[in-house]
């Protein structure tokens, strides 16, 4: 495996939901491994990023989707 290689391999992938219209709202992009969802905003890609296992992520995301269905 070459250097090139390496070093993007382990960088997230960052995107935006498709609820996001870009207009510079109160928006978060995630990015995924095989252990975590990444969370940060949008406005500040350097600033903090919260951690969340995937276990738990997936719970949240499905709870959504679940309220967003019975409404």
């Amino acid at each position: 495996m070459n250097s090139a290689g390496a070093g993007t391999h382990n960088r997230p992938v960052w995107f935006t939901s498709s609820y996001s219209n870009g207009a510079g709202g109160e928006c978060v992009e995630c990015a995924l491994t095989d252990e975590y969802a990444l969370v940060r905003d949008t406005k500040d890609a350097t600033g903090p990023v919260v951690t969340v296992q995937s276990g738990a992520w997936c719970s949240f995301v499905q709870a959504l989707r679940h309220s967003e269905s019975t409404n």
